[in-house]
């Protein structure tokens, strides 16, 4: 369905070193879905994305983290990469913005090294969920349960593991910010 998002405004928090496919197929989805992601990241500009570790393509940023407002948006999407995952957890503002989705009970998905960014913002202690295979250490000492499976939803967080699994990735998104958008179109009524 082309308007599950009507609208709905999402962060994707990801700077250089983004694997491409991460970022570029849950934006498909959302788009396709109706929803206006933006890009969120470190600094103004552009990113470069990356395929593994080959360069991919540029993108530009539609606004930096350090003066966002995680209210401004109804979801939060953080793609992996291995560089990319190791910025974003370095930079305390990014940390700061993941939080507050959490924070306010607003949808957040992580897709591979993005699982990184959520341990370093403490959110995870107590939730189930999945990444690349070899975050699992680093999830299970910052609380999480690790489990090997294609997509996991736990309460308002979507994870998944790598690239194979962005069909389901992709399709648990839109249904969890959907569901979410129309629980909170709800309580405004």
């Amino acid at each position: 369905m082309a308007d599950e998002l009507d609208g709905l405004r999402v962060a994707v928090l990801a700077t250089d070193g983004v694997e491409q496919v991460e970022l570029d197929r849950p934006w498909q989805a959302l788009e396709e879905a109706g929803a206006q992601p933006e890009l969120v990241s470190l600094e103004a500009g552009e990113i470069t994305a990356y395929e593994h570790i080959d360069k991919g393509d540029t993108k530009k940023v539609d606004a930096v983290v350090s003066s966002s407002d995680p209210d401004d948006y109804g979801a939060l999407v953080l793609p992996g990469g291995v560089i990319n995952g190791d910025f974003v957890r370095a930079d305390a503002d990014a940390v700061a913005f993941v939080k507050a989705f959490f924070d306010a009970g607003k949808p957040v998905a992580a897709i591979c090294h993005a699982g990184w960014v959520l341990a370093e913002a403490g959110v995870v202690r107590g939730r189930r969920m999945t990444s690349w295979p070899s975050l699992q250490t680093d999830l299970r000492n910052a609380g999480a349960t690790w489990v090997d499976e294609e997509v996991v939803v736990d309460g308002n967080l979507v994870t998944s593991r790598n690239p194979d699994d962005l069909d389901a990735f992709t399709a648990a998104i839109v249904e969890q910010f959907a569901a979410a958008d129309q629980d909170e179109d709800a309580g405004e009524g």
